[in-house]
């Protein structure tokens, strides 16, 4: 299947990634695996998923067909998963690693990233969201430096190959910046023209981290026209400047100002559309357009996490 090569960035540790991922939150039931599937025969050689999305074992299985198939070596595929909340305490986390990668079924993945800041009380393995007798979250207290600390011996055992963050905000990346041995690669983060994240992305690039973006096409839902800047009359005609969907003009928007974004779909047509994103490029008077929607309107809040000294979005950035 021809298409579109997609290029390649750096991390600060000089490994690489492709500008562009397939995300997979709430792809169950079989879609996972099929969507991963199509979605290395495109070309995309970049898959997100998570322990709390429960499809590490559907990557995993298409990630090792594919291989037996000849069409990729391991090598070739950059597999990021993420350590869920009550996994946070220093000695759970070796096992979370562990346990994530008997999910995948292989030996590494590529990148570790902590999910959030802030951390669960452990019920068990399988309870992600443990709840009290109030149906409210249970949070503890652990520090995520402690975190990051048993997240660095990752590297050392051969388990990972590299560590990141994901929703950290400004202060708790400088924070963990000048306290780590092994500085982060990536800040994943919620980023489209609602919330452009600009002045976070200028933190991480300052510190050679690159951003990788969640909910890039801030989850469109036809029937309602939401979000906005999908399905606006000055979106689409960049769109039909360039001939291209409205939601490839705004994954190449996230590019250009310095993202990796993640668009998720289990639909083999966007899939493919969604990486046919190389062969154009925005200009000023469209960046202005699409600067024009940031609002800050944040879809994912996790306000059930509000009370926690390490909830990240109390600050502006």
């Amino acid at each position: 299947m021809s298409a579109p090569k997609a290029p390649y960035v750096k991390h600060n540790n000089g490994t690489q990634i492709q500008t562009i991922g397939l995300g997979t939150y709430t792809s169950l039931g079989g879609d996972c695996e099929r969507a991963t599937l199509h979605a290395i025969d495109v070309g995309y050689r970049h898959i997100d998923t998570a322990y709390f999305y429960e499809n590490e074992g559907e990557v995993g299985n298409a990630v090792r067909q594919k291989i037996k198939e000849g069409v990729i070596k391991r090598d070739d595929i950059f597999i990021t998963t993420k350590l869920w909340c009550h996994f946070h305490e220093p000695d759970r986390v070796e096992y979370a690693c562990r346990k994530t990668l008997q999910n995948f079924g292989l030996e590494y993945v590529d990148l570790y990233l902590m999910h959030w800041p802030y951390s669960y009380v452990h019920r068990s393995d399988n309870v992600l969201m443990p709840t009290d007798a109030k149906g409210e979250v249970e949070l503890s207290d652990v520090d995520y430096l402690d975190t990051w600390r048993a997240m660095e011996k990752l590297i050392d055992l051969g388990l990972v190959k590299n560590i990141g963050v994901s929703n950290f905000n400004s202060e708790q990346l400088k924070r963990l910046l000048a306290n780590c041995k092994i500085k982060p690669i990536h800040n994943q983060i919620e980023c489209h023209p609602y919330l452009n994240q600009r002045k976070l992305i200028a933190l991480c690039k300052e510190h050679d981290i690159i951003v990788t973006a969640y909910c890039p096409l801030g989850r469109p839902d036809p029937s309602k026209k939401q979000p906005g800047f999908i399905y606006d009359a000055k979106v689409q005609a960049i769109a039909d400047k360039y001939k291209k969907s409205t939601a490839q003009v705004v994954l190449r928007y996230l590019i250009e100002i310095g993202t990796v974004p993640l668009p998720k779909s289990s639909n083999p047509k966007r899939i493919e559309e969604n990486f046919n994103i190389f062969d154009f490029k925005l200009d000023a008077a469209d960046h202005s357009v699409l600067d024009s929607y940031n609002n800050g309107d944040r879809l994912v809040k996790m306000e059930h996490a509000v009370k926690s000294k390490n909830y990240p979005f109390h600050i502006e950035f």
